[in-house]
């Protein structure tokens, strides 16, 4: 893949996954519909002067989605990526998972991985504490998008949200992988990542990697009883994968 460079090449790179996903009705366009989502959030912020240091922002949204996006490409090759991404993107070719899964799954190594990653690189010869504000205006940008996800999966199973309010097994699978909690190790592993010497930052990511990835076999694998509830609302689920990639995208 190219460098990427400004906000507008990540909607680009996103648009052309979306594009195949749908064509090929793949689940790994799930993940990044909610993606594009996310990123056009980011550019509005930026340009809206949410943010302490716009053009900061816009870099730290590059690295962030590139390491995405080279995981997706090298994955297509099959070269080698994280442990973490290799768990999300595996997931595609198994039947069984609900969207929320796949989205979940992509979450936990884009999140608990790569974000730290991102902002520890964006930072480098500064003080990362000065782009903790901006960290959080992200997080408040991340959450406002969580109604209008839950919004687009009561599309693809209008009882999904009953579901889950009455199934205290599935509740905690969610509340283990809450967005905020996700977040906050994030930041922390940002600050480690900024501390570490320049010689063991890789020693070090690869350590996290493989507890990120320890920690998405609870999506992959969660338990007899949640597998069971899931199983169900993926039987209950509206629609082709193309489909479900649309309502996703909000298109």
């Amino acid at each position: 893949m190219e460098p990427i460079h400004t906000i507008d090449q990540v909607i680009t790179h996103l648009d052309a996954i979306i594009l195949k996903s749908q064509d090929d009705n793949n689940p790994l366009g799930y993940f990044a519909a909610l993606y594009r989502k996310v990123t056009i959030k980011v550019k509005e912020g930026i340009a809206n002067n949410r943010f302490d240091n716009g053009p900061r922002m816009e870099r730290l949204d590059v690295i962030f989605a590139s390491r995405y996006l080279d995981a997706y490409y090298a994955y297509q090759k099959q070269e080698p990526i994280t442990q973490s991404w290799q768990e999300a993107f595996n997931l595609s070719t198994n039947y069984w998972p609900i969207v929320l899964q796949h989205l979940l799954i992509g979450m936990n190594a884009h999140i608990n991985l790569d974000l730290g990653i991102a902002a520890a690189e964006v930072s480098k010869g500064e003080n990362i504490e000065d782009l903790k504000n901006d960290f959080d205006t992200i997080n408040t940008i991340l959450s406002d998008l969580v109604m209008e996800v839950e919004n687009d999966l009561a599309k693809i199973w209008p009882t999904l949200k009953k579901i889950l309010k009455w199934t205290r097994g599935v509740d905690n699978f969610l509340v283990d992988f809450s967005m905020e909690l996700a977040r906050d190790g994030a930041w922390k592993f940002a600050v480690e990542l900024s501390n570490t010497p320049e010689d063991k930052i890789n020693a070090s990511i690869a350590e996290r990697d493989v507890k990120v990835a320890k920690k998405g076999k609870v999506i992959t694998n969660p338990g007899k009883i949640v597998g069971i509830i899931l199983g169900i609302v993926r039987l209950g689920e509206r629609g082709t994968v193309s489909e479900k990639i649309s309502d996703l995208k909000g298109v």
